[in-house]
């Protein structure tokens, strides 16, 4: 394990593991990987649902079969096409309707612990810079 990964979050390994994977099947399956990649593009493009619409769907669903990597991935991608938190957690909310408790266990601590760190990363500036912007 490199100094970089040592000082990441299991958030940040979690992801960065995912990406590493997709890199190394993509690189043993290509003609598999392309035609997925493709479809998957097709499926997350704007259409009648939106793709913020899209992702919280696609979180939702990753929290019924209990996959944490998606979980990850769509918790952030919530956020990057503008979701607010309260939208993230409705998402699950409605996932945990369907699959009970360990649907419930999932957002509670995986989706949560994922939207406190990459809202974290979004904000522009802490509160102590603010502040310190208004004194000068």
């Amino acid at each position: 394990m490199s100094n970089q990964q040592s000082d990441q979050t299991p958030i940040a390994m979690a992801l960065q593991e995912y990406k590493e994977g997709v890199h190394q099947f993509s690189k043993k399956m290509p003609h598999i990987a392309k035609k997925h990649q493709a479809f998957t593009e097709a499926c997350f493009e704007e259409g009648k649902l939106t793709k913020r619409e899209k992702q919280l769907i696609a979180l939702a669903v990753s929290v019924i079969a209990q996959d944490e990597y998606c979980m990850i991935y769509h918790t952030k991608m919530c956020l990057d096409e503008g979701c607010e938190e309260e939208e993230v957690l409705e998402a699950v909310a409605v996932s945990a309707a369907f699959g009970g408790g360990a649907v419930m266990s999932q957002a509670v601590t995986l989706v949560l612990e994922s939207l406190s760190e990459f809202e974290q990363k979004q904000k522009p500036k802490s509160k102590k810079d603010k502040n310190s912007q208004d004194e000068n």
